[in-house]
């Protein structure tokens, strides 16, 4: 069930380039364009192949600035789960550009509605699990296991000469298999979509046509 399981590698497309091992590799989204777990969710009229990546949200609490990974990890508040829509058709093209996602990225994101707070998942956070499932069916199961970054280090290279505030939302990428790229499932008009963190929470999303 998807090229990682049967490899036992990373998927090809997603194998890290040299600085990805020298510092923590990110984008940022459009924070106007997200929606809570329930928001019926359309395919964008300019992509016939729609995906999702669940991930492991995370909000501070208080004000960072050239943090050190371990003042970095005091001011996490809270994890949420985040899925990053995307366009990988449009994906592909846009990457070819150099100057990273922009149409096939930017049109939604999603957030489950409850939130745990940090002294609950950071004991653990090496060490959650979850599930994708459409349509009621199990897709794959997700583990936090095995990151290379961790939070403190990925916020303490955010905050270099960089104020970060209470309130940011941050995530940490698509968790292995949490993709439909990877397990070979893409989503269709008319599938019931549910992402989810055993130990935090889940979204839920009906896909439709634009």
């Amino acid at each position: 069930e998807g090229i990682e399981k049967l490899t036992k590698k990373p998927f090809p497309l997603f194998q890290p380039k040299a600085l990805f091992y020298r510092q923590p590799i990110y984008y940022m989204s459009n924070h106007l364009n997200f929606v809570p777990s329930g928001t019926p969710v359309a395919i964008p009229s300019y992509s016939s192949a729609l995906d999702f990546e669940l991930e492991i949200g995370f909000v501070l609490r208080a004000p960072l600035f050239n943090a050190t990974p371990a003042e970095a990890l005091e001011a996490i508040g809270a994890f949420v789960v985040v899925n990053d829509f995307s366009a990988r058709d449009v994906q592909r093209a846009e990457m070819a550009t150099g100057l990273g996602p922009q149409k096939s990225k930017h049109f939604a994101s999603s957030m489950s509605v409850q939130a745990v707070t940090a002294d609950e998942i950071l004991p653990r956070i090496n060490d959650l699990t979850g599930f994708v499932a459409i349509n009621g069916d199990a897709v794959s199961a997700v583990s936090s296991r095995g990151m290379h970054w961790s939070l403190g280090d990925v916020l303490a290279h955010a905050s270099r000469d960089e104020h970060l505030h209470p309130g940011e939302l941050f995530a940490t990428g698509t968790l292995p298999s949490g993709s439909g790229m990877e397990t070979g499932r893409w989503l269709r008009p008319g599938d019931q979509l549910t992402l989810a963190i055993d130990q935090i929470g889940e979204i839920n999303h009906q896909i439709s046509t634009n």
